[in-house]
């Protein structure tokens, strides 16, 4: 094994120390933790407008899903028409 070179530090004196025992103080009365949030009450008026407002998102959803799907059912359409015509008009020629 290689031994160090240059300067070496003595090593450090440690001084022993006294342990004295401290009085263990009271622990304070144990208290509940508060909640950290309210609970939530569903009332009548609550529920209500709940399930207007699904029903509200899934009408609304629904709604452009369809006229998506209209949207490229007519676009199809349209697209076959014109193969159609063009298909004709070259065929003739």
């Amino acid at each position: 094994m290689p031994q160090p070179t240059g300067l070496v530090t003595p090593p450090a004196v440690v001084e022993p120390t006294a342990i004295t025992l401290a009085v263990a103080a009271p622990q304070p009365a144990s208290v509940p933790p508060a909640p950290s949030r309210p609970a939530v009450q569903l009332t009548p008026g609550t529920a209500l407008a709940l399930v207007g407002g699904g029903t509200a998102v899934v009408l609304v959803v629904g709604t452009v899903l369809v006229s998506m799907l209209l949207a490229v059912a007519i676009t199809a359409a349209s697209v076959a028409v014109c193969a159609v015509v063009l298909r004709s008009l070259l065929h003739r020629r």
